[in-house]
């Protein structure tokens, strides 16, 4: 099996930014700036090509490295991720170790006050549980994603109208699509800290757009979701806003999310 790493990135030098990344597989960038251009070039005897374009929004980006990729497996990584000199060995025996793994989720360390979670056992990933996970670190057999159409939405995530869920939006695709996703203990780097392209803290947009992220995840039952995320997150989530404030915001992005699917009843 081959490996390639799909680097979504901004403004970026691309041969600064594999040698920032560590870069020790093939690759493909993806840059967000202000032209368009094409290079390639070898880092460590592998080939990296990079995409320069000025279309904005991450969504965007990962789909056209995945569109162009064609490694058996691609990792998706983004910028701000140094990987770990042996990621390659950890990735490709992880696949080896589960041949029946179509996505598997890595662990990448991250700054303990922006740590989401963090794989202590090895285990299926379900409908139950998925809406936990980040793609950043997430490796994936790409004619399973092919075969199954699977791409990111251009809706939520970084440079598009809705905040952010475009991880969430991606995982919830492939379950639907009957993939099969695992998590994995093994760290395959770490994250370089930069401060966040889309979060600005717990807005009222903030609540507004989860709303409509949970009617395209949960459907009749984001109702539920919401009152249950904010109750067992109120204290991280309500200092500013409180809780039946952010309920009615929910629920207000809740309907535009319908509206948008043509849900409405």
């Amino acid at each position: 099996m081959k490996l390639q790493v799909l680097v979504a990135a901004m403004n970026s030098d691309p041969r600064e930014l594999a040698e920032k990344m560590n870069l020790r597989t093939d690759a493909l960038i993806v840059n967000q700036c202000d032209a368009y251009a094409y290079e390639e070039f070898e880092r460590q005897g592998r080939l990296v090509r990079c995409f320069s374009m000025a279309e904005r929004g991450v969504g965007l980006s990962r789909n056209t490295a995945l569109m162009r990729s064609e490694g058996d497996v691609i990792l998706f990584s983004d910028e701000d991720v140094r990987l770990e000199d042996d990621y390659e060995e950890k990735i490709l025996s992880a696949f080896q170790e589960n041949p029946d793994a179509d996505l598997i989720l890595f662990n990448v360390e991250i700054d303990p006050e922006r740590a989401t979670y963090h794989n202590d056992s090895k285990h299926r990933v379900r409908w139950y549980n998925y809406g936990r996970y980040g793609i950043v670190a997430a490796a994936a057999r790409r004619e399973a994603l092919i075969r199954g159409g699977i791409c990111f939405s251009l809706l939520f995530g970084g440079g598009a109208k809705y905040s952010n869920g475009e991880d969430s939006l991606f995982l919830h695709d492939c379950l639907k699509g009957g993939l099969h996703l695992y998590t994995e203990t093994r760290n395959i780097g770490k994250e370089i800290y930069r401060e966040s392209t889309w979060f600005s803290g717990y807005t009222e947009k903030f609540f507004f757009d989860r709303g409509v992220l949970y009617a395209y995840l949960y459907g009749p039952m984001a109702k539920i979701w919401t009152l249950r995320y904010l109750l067992t997150k109120k204290k991280v989530l309500c200092t500013e806003i409180p809780v039946a404030k952010a309920y009615k915001l929910m629920t207000s992005g809740i309907r535009e999310g319908r509206n948008i699917r043509g849900q409405n009843k």
